[in-house]
């Protein structure tokens, strides 16, 4: 038996990355899911992925930025598999990057309502098909910089401090509906995200990012399926409104942290998106 055996699962950024390795995670432990995301070249390659280890799966594009996108997912779930129990908020991008007098407001409105109001519609809509499933888990992806400023990213820090604040609020909100309401805050996690598939990024990035914190190697999309998969099952069933943190020990402040690679100002959008 698997640990989410007859669940139904919506994965947003579910094309790569820790979205595509809690997709996959999920399969295995025997879910049914529906994987979100804006590209839908590596979104039906996960697909087939996942249902080669055994699980129905299928792909809906969407833009988490729209609200009729992330109803979409939703309905689109409970239209295939007949429920909802989890809802993994997981898309994002780095945003808007650079000293915060050079950031433009397109590019901050856009960095929040990428990792911020998208995590709210996830919420919104999937809310009230988990009540009728008798219960359920939200899981939303943060970030360790959520929890200590980081210069050149202050609008992707915000966000991802707002997210750690709304799961809170909203596990108030949810727990006498048996809704439990967690987030993750990665630390240096080598995704398309950080190298962007550049050729020698990613051992750039895996020797650079070993050196960020007391575990002396890179975070890996597994780290974050590994969590993603334990929140989202019954063993979690008395945890809610917490912040999971997943970082090799960054957040303890034995961290050199850098912020090198990033323009001195501008907007980094989608992994898939190169030189975005």
């Amino acid at each position: 038996m698997g640990k989410l055996d007859g669940k139904v699962a919506v994965i947003t950024g579910a094309a790569s990355g820790m979205g595509r390795a809690t997709a996959l995670r999920f399969a295995k432990e025997g879910a049914s899911i529906v994987l979100a995301d804006l590209n839908s070249q590596g979104g039906e390659t996960a697909v087939a992925e996942c249902a080669a280890a055994g699980a129905r799966a299928v792909f809906q594009r969407v833009d988490v930025t729209s609200e009729v996108d992330i109803k979409s997912a939703v309905d689109r779930a409970v239209k295939e598999y007949g429920r909802l129990d989890i809802m993994f908020n997981n898309a994002g991008i780095a945003g808007a990057v650079g000293p915060i007098e050079k950031v433009e407001s397109t590019d901050w409105d856009k960095t929040i309502a990428t990792l911020l109001r998208a995590v709210f519609l996830g919420m919104k809509y999937s809310i009230p098909e988990m009540r009728k499933a008798g219960g359920g888990s939200i899981i939303s992806t943060a970030s360790v910089a959520a929890l200590q400023g980081v210069g050149y990213l202050a609008a992707y820090a915000a966000a991802k401090a707002a997210v750690v604040n709304l799961t809170a609020s909203v596990a108030i909100e949810l727990g006498h509906d048996h809704i439990r309401v967690n987030c993750i805050c990665p630390g240096g996690v080598n995704t398309p995200l950080i190298h962007r598939g550049a050729p020698g990024a990613f051992e750039h990035a895996e020797a650079r990012m070993a050196k960020a914190q007391p575990i002396p190697r890179a975070g890996r999309p597994d780290d974050i399926a590994n969590m993603a998969l334990f929140l989202a099952s019954d063993e979690a069933e008395w945890i809610t409104g917490t912040a999971m943190v997943v970082d090799g020990g960054m957040a303890t402040g034995n961290t050199r942290f850098r912020t090198r690679g990033l323009p001195d100002s501008g907007f980094s959008g989608p992994s898939f998106e190169m030189g975005s």
